[in-house]
């Protein structure tokens, strides 16, 4: 009866081609809930086969690319017009998974006398059909399962990189009512901090909003890029007929408030290029921010009039990422300034991401300043050069020094860099290419 109330809430109305959670937010919690012990002895089987009482499109993803599971045989939701009613076939009518193959045919009469063992945690695992062509059964207790220990992240058989959805905390019992108790007081305390980092100047609102329990640790080289702005700044004044570009900084994507903590590090606004922030961040964001139109000419001319006019920051990833992992850096900015920075940056948060690939980006900023102590490590590194060595003659030039910015951030935050790219996180995560109408 708990699981029929579950599928129903979970279920009821959700259109059946859109549904993504299965691949998009549950393989984090079901991954943070394997045990090690049981996962050991899965790896050193052959074909494998699942089976689960849940609906079989919640589970089928994560076993596939997670778990390395050949056959999910699970429970097939009614659909009534494109749509789930929240209810399950019966049993009886569910000996068929997604291939069409029936368990008799999985398992046939060739293989019936060698080594299948059956694995099961079912209060009477013989009664389950699959059991049947089993030579070993083994039972694992609930005792047995609660002195395992959880997989660690480097056993994965598969990294975990793109996920979505906005809790971190997994949705224990417990967990669930921390989090609903918390949620009137987080909403109201995010209010507070968001309008005390509009209204007040740099120096004052990083005062009032330590006391608010948001933190900021900052670390920079010996010889600290940071104050040459100040020299910009005055060679400008001083001879005003040789005008120098601003400093560019390059930073990782981790929240879209990745700019304004930079600003409030270096207590003077920076101006920063977008792809796709909504219409309403654009508004409230107390710093100037300016969008990119993906058509590499316009933007390269954009980015060069604004550093003409002062500081630029930009985050070549293109999208944010969760793990400690670098997406593929875009080697445009690789073009636009020798005086390039980079700033390595890491964002914590204890009970909702300040993120999302399926929801609504402009509740991004809100969901990141609910949470009760979220806080920015930040270390900005030696310049690098850039245009120069990009206008040598070797196309790949720029390639290299985006390659190299890249190695150097992950290095400083001990991330894991990849080739994977924005195009990629939304294929996987949204199903498209995450291009947003109307941007």
């Amino acid at each position: 009866m708990g699981l029929q109330i579950m599928v129903m809430v979970c279920f009821f109305g959700i259109r059946k081609d859109s549904f993504r959670v299965g691949r998009a937010v549950l393989p984090k919690f079901f991954l943070e809930d394997v045990g090690f012990e049981g996962f050991e002895v899965l790896m050193r089987g052959g074909r494998k086969v699942g089976v689960t009482d849940f609906p079989r499109v919640m589970v089928e993803s994560f076993l596939r690319e997670y778990l390395e599971i050949d056959v999910v045989v699970g429970r097939e939701l009614k659909v009534f017009k494109g749509y789930y009613i929240g209810l399950m076939e019966d049993h009886n009518n569910n000996k068929k998974n997604k291939s069409g193959l029936v368990l008799d045919e999985i398992f046939g009469e060739g293989i019936l006398g060698s080594d299948v063992v059956g694995i099961g945690s079912f209060n009477k695992p013989l009664d389950h059909h699959l059991f049947s062509h089993c030579k070993e059964i083994y039972f694992v207790s609930e005792a047995d399962k609660r002195s395992w220990h959880y997989l660690p992240r480097d056993k994965y058989p598969k990294p975990l990189i793109f996920h979505d959805g906005r809790l971190v905390l997994r949705p224990t019992p417990l967990n669930s009512l921390a989090i609903f108790m918390w949620v009137p007081f987080a909403f109201f305390l995010a209010i507070i901090r968001a309008l005390v980092a509009i209204s007040l100047p740099y120096r004052f609102a990083g005062v009032v909003l330590a006391f608010l329990g948001m933190r900021l640790n900052l670390s920079r080289p010996t010889t600290s890029s940071i104050s040459s702005t100040t020299n910009h700044s005055n060679n400008r004044s001083s001879n005003p007929k040789k005008k120098k570009k601003g400093l560019l900084y390059v930073c990782n994507h981790r929240t879209l408030l990745d700019p304004l903590y930079l600003s409030a590090a270096l207590c003077t606004p920076i101006t920063a290029v977008t792809y796709s922030l909504s219409r309403l961040s654009e508004v409230l964001a107390p710093i100037k921010t300016v969008r990119l139109t993906r058509d590499r000419v316009k933007d390269a001319k954009m980015m060069e009039k604004l550093l003409s006019q002062g500081d630029l920051i930009v985050c070549p990833e293109g999208t944010t990422c969760r793990e400690p992992y670098l997406l593929r850096f875009s080697p445009l900015f690789a073009e636009m300034s020798d005086e390039i920075v980079p700033v390595a940056m890491d964002a914590h948060v204890s009970m909702f991401y300040g993120t999302t690939a399926g929801g609504l980006k402009c509740l991004d900023p809100l969901f990141f300043l609910m949470n009760p102590s979220p806080y920015y490590t930040m270390k900005v590194l030696d310049k690098v050069p850039g245009a120069s060595t990009c206008r040598d003659g070797d196309e790949s030039s720029r390639f290299k020094v985006a390659n190299h910015v890249q190695h150097e951030l992950g290095k400083a935050l001990g991330f894991e860099c990849t080739k994977l790219t924005r195009k990629d996180k939304y294929l996987i995560l949204a199903g498209n290419e995450g291009i947003v109408k109307g941007h």
